[in-house]
């Protein structure tokens, strides 16, 4: 969408955000939201900021535990081809 001349900022809509869940996680969250006396968006918002870094952390975690694994796995390959000379 390009904006028309002169205007500058977000076009209306690119803040948004359109995720599919199930039922059962969309019943939950208006569950909650009704505890707590505020809206699904307010909950999905609080959830997706407390969310994000420890997602962050899980996939740092993930990512060092490969590159250890790799370079754990091509040290043992060494040996054995020391071994077998």
């Amino acid at each position: 969408m390009i904006a028309p001349t002169g205007m500058t900022g977000k076009t209306r809509g690119d803040h948004c955000l359109n995720v599919f869940v199930s039922y059962e996680l969309k019943e939950r969250l208006r569950q909650l939201a009704e505890k707590y006396d505020r809206t699904v968006a307010d909950m999905v918002r609080a959830l997706l900021k407390i969310g994000l870094p420890m997602m962050e952390g899980l996939s740092e975690a993930e990512e060092i535990m490969v590159r250890e694994y790799i370079q754990l796995f091509r040290k043992l390959r060494q040996v054995k081809a020391l071994k077998e000379v």
